[in-house]
């Protein structure tokens, strides 16, 4: 993981990351696309996981699946953040961490999944993560509307999916539908959807922040699909992506790390450039403790990253993964609240520190509103208090 506000010139620590190697060369304000491409090309997102073997017991009967590596995922994230395009860090975040861990668990030896999956890692296509539905709130997944038909003949999706992240860019739609009725967890199977499908509308998220995120709403009309178009066994969408959902949070918690770190370098600098009574702002007593107690908390929540980073990756912990998600809730918005204070108007100025607050707002509420998340945390009290007198 990058070091926390490593100050420009210093000589690094340990090699230049390779995902930052890979983006030297990508324009700044490139779209989401070309950087997903200088990332693939680069072998940064297939080195991004280590492939293991399933067992007999997988969602397909054979085949790899997908952990990251916690310190590979850091650098990714790190250098796609350093690029200063928020949007665009989100959708790679949700296509590393969310739609290929699927894929990859889920993907035959051949087939249009595994078409979707090599050509994911590669970079020359890109997928997005169609979970959150329109019949119902976000947090309610097991509430949604969007229906797949299995049949003799192929499949037929309909419903419709909102606040997809890169859904008006992908080249494959990761729809999560319901197959039968009712809110058990075996209700609901992945559908792998061409995002040219006919039957598939796809309009732009009315919002200005995360614009580079390519975020939409997706209309499924009757689209129609062969049925080696299902991803994985059906009924088993619910629980590959309660399997996976720790590795969004972990990346997520990484994010938060990676955006405060950046945002409160480029505060310090504007500390140290205004002045106030003849000496620099960053020279007073209250600016600085204020700046410091954001940085505790920042080097509070890597280091959490770090002891919880191997649990959820390798062994799918979701109680750490639920404590990871918490944290970076509890940090983002207060940290970069207080740099926007403490950048005064010049926060509210293009890429101050007012408006990445605004788009930092979905670490608090994708994969989970941090309220709803922390009554995981308090169902598992008992564990965490036992680790930490232990």
């Amino acid at each position: 993981m990058p070091d926390l506000l490593k100050a420009e010139g210093t000589p690094a620590v340990r090699h230049r990351p390779r995902a930052a190697t890979a983006l030297a060369a990508v324009p700044t304000g490139a779209p989401v696309s070309q950087v997903w491409a200088a990332l693939g090309t680069a072998g940064v997102l297939r080195d991004l996981y280590d492939l293991y073997d399933h067992d007999d017991h997988d969602d397909r009967g054979g085949g790899t699946a997908a952990a990251p590596d916690p310190a590979r995922l850091a650098d990714l994230i790190g250098a796609v953040d350093a690029r200063g395009d928020n949007g665009v860090t989100l959708s790679v975040l949700v296509q590393t961490a969310s739609a290929l861990p699927v894929l990859a668990a889920c993907a035959p030896e051949k087939g249009p999944v595994r078409q979707a999956l090599d050509a994911a890692l590669s970079g020359t296509s890109t997928v997005a993560l169609a979970a959150t539905d329109s019949a119902a709130a976000g947090s309610d997944l097991a509430g949604l509307g969007t229906e797949v038909a299995i049949g003799p003949d192929g499949l037929l999706v309909t419903g419709g999916k909102r606040w997809i992240t890169t859904a008006c860019g992908a080249d494959w739609l990761l729809v999560l539908a319901r197959h039968r009725p009712g809110r058990h967890f075996t209700s609901f199977t992945w559908v792998l959807v061409p995002a040219r499908a006919p039957g598939v509308r796809v309009r732009p998220a009315d919002t200005d922040l995360l614009t580079g995120s390519a975020t939409g709403h997706v209309e499924l009309d009757g689209v129609r699909l062969p049925a080696d178009h299902i991803v994985g066994r059906p009924g088993r969408g619910m629980a590959v992506f309660a399997q996976h959902m720790g590795t969004e949070r972990l990346a997520g918690a990484l994010w938060a790390v990676a955006l405060t770190s950046r945002v409160l370098a480029d505060t310090k600098e504007r500390l140290t450039r205004r002045h106030f009574d003849g000496r620099p702002l960053w020279q007073h007593d209250a600016v600085r403790q204020r700046y410091a107690a954001c940085l505790v908390q920042v080097r509070q929540l890597r280091a959490l990253c770090e002891s919880l980073g191997e649990r959820v990756a390798r062994r799918q912990d979701l109680a750490a993964a639920a404590l990871l998600k918490s944290a970076a809730g509890l940090v983002a918005d207060p940290v970069l609240a207080a740099c926007a204070q403490l950048q005064g108007a010049d926060g509210f100025g293009r890429g101050g520190a007012q408006r990445i607050r605004g788009e930092a707002g979905v670490l608090g509420i994708g994969g989970g509103v941090t309220e709803l998340v922390l009554a995981a945390v308090a169902d598992n009290a008992d564990t965490v208090l036992t680790e930490l007198r232990s």
